[in-house]
């Protein structure tokens, strides 16, 4: 036992290090810190933006020439400049925009034939940020046939206990899923060991070719009296070996290529299987003999944070959702001429066909949102170019059902364990 608790203490203290790492490199001889003139980094359309750089080596600021150029979220820089760090500072004035949006100011510095880069984003009136996607007439009708079809096979499962993840307090057992005809996921459920009735946590992965690696990152949620199931997309056990893996995997084009499998039609696209094994993953949680009857939570990030919030617009059993920087949010965001969603399909060829762009608005995230009536806590970074502030906003202005945010703005595409937990303090408070 003693030995399962070392464990976590650390995986904390290196995801910690690992997270530090992202705007303060651990143990790095070099520092930029940019402080725009107002300090929520946000600005009405027309007002123009400063931003302070400064850049250091052990800790000292230096005199140094900057080149820098500006450019909306995710797209080609619109201008470019150079500036000298003066006493290792300097002010760049951004601009503005005409619409709202986000300004990404992007930095280099060249000291002793190193080059270093930094960038910072900032807002204006995003409130106002709308959606490029379409809400498809049948989109309800749609997905409801999807559900009617899935459901007409049972849900079964099977289940072994994992002694590794089991503590003191909690136990972990490892599930095969069948969700629809074809296929299965895999998912670890942990729960108190106490007798008892708890609230349920479905929690879907994050994007990738991928298995349940961590199963004791969150053991925290069972912790505190909630039944959390962690699941897959792909039907990958992650008890196989990794050769094993490495040979089901080159079944793939790429590592995301799934998600790009079938988006010509929305009967055929890969992600149809997944949106319906999150809701056979609630039907799963709902019949479980523990569960108390009231509560059913959605919680994830990127992708899962996608996950997340289409589970709860798809099905009136959540009663809250947790969602971090959404993927699959506004993807064709792009033909607005601004950025949309991950995957960003602008990066590959004949992605915005009229067919695939009509797939798309099924898929969407937005489109789940219009739906949605529990709970939502939402969190957010500005700096993050994997699921991009824009369609984050986008996500968060459409959505009506009560709702909270905590908008980290220096964050990319993370969150600390302080939020993480955070978020499940929220939850607890959630509970009927």
């Amino acid at each position: 036992m003693n030995r399962i608790r070392l464990y976590f203490l650390l995986l904390m203290i290196c995801s910690s290090v690992m997270i530090n790492a992202e705007n303060y490199p651990y143990r790095s001889d070099y520092l930029w810190q940019t402080m725009p003139d107002h300090a929520n980094w946000l600005y009405q359309v027309g007002e123009k933006a400063k931003i302070e750089v400064t850049f250091c080596i052990y800790g000292i600021p230096q005199n140094v020439e900057v080149n820098y150029e500006i450019g909306p979220d995710m797209m080609p820089a619109t201008s470019k400049g150079k500036v000298w760090l003066k006493n290792g500072r300097a002010i760049i004035d951004m601009g503005t925009m005409k619409k709202p949006g986000f300004l990404d100011l992007r930095l280099t510095a060249q000291v002793n034939n190193q080059s270093y880069q930094h960038h910072v984003k900032v807002g204006f009136s995003p409130e106002k940020l709308k959606p490029y996607t379409a809400d498809p007439k049948d989109f309800d009708t749609f997905w409801k046939a999807c559900l009617d079809e899935a459901r007409q096979t049972p849900v079964s499962y099977t289940c072994k206990k994992v002694d590794a993840y089991c503590t003191d307090e909690t136990e972990t057992y490892l599930l095969k899923i069948k969700t629809d005809r074809r296929h299965s996921i895999y998912a670890y459920l942990s729960k108190p060991k106490a007798e008892g009735k708890y609230p349920v946590v479905l929690c879907p992965p994050g994007a990738g070719i991928k298995t349940i690696k961590e199963p004791m990152r969150n053991i925290f949620y069972a912790k505190n009296g909630f039944i959390r199931l962690e699941m897959e997309i792909h039907g990958l056990n992650p008890e196989m070996t990794d050769e094993q893996f490495k040979e089901i995997t080159t079944a793939f084009d790429y590592e995301n290529g799934y998600l790009t499998n079938g988006l010509d039609d929305k009967d055929n696209y890969y992600m149809k299987h997944v949106y319906v094994a999150c809701v056979r993953a609630i039907d799963f949680l709902c019949a479980h003999p523990d569960w108390d009857g009231q509560n059913v939570f959605v919680q994830g990030g990127s992708q899962g944070g996608a996950l997340s919030l289409i589970t709860a617009g798809l099905d009136s059993r959540v009663t809250a959702c947790v969602a971090n920087h959404p993927a699959l949010s506004d993807m064709a965001g792009y033909l607005d001429n601004r950025a949309g969603g991950y995957p960003h399909f602008n990066r590959l060829k004949n992605m915005f066909t009229p067919e695939k762009v009509k797939t798309m608005a099924y898929y969407d995230v937005v489109n789940f949102a219009r739906r949605i009536t529990c709970p939502v806590y939402l969190t957010w970074g500005y700096n993050d170019n994997v699921c991009p502030p824009t369609t984050s906003y986008i996500v968060w202005n459409i959505i009506t059902a009560p709702k909270e945010s905590l908008i980290t703005p220096i964050n990319e595409h993370w969150t600390t364990n302080e939020t993480n937990y955070g978020q499940m303090t929220w939850l607890k408070k959630q509970k009927r």
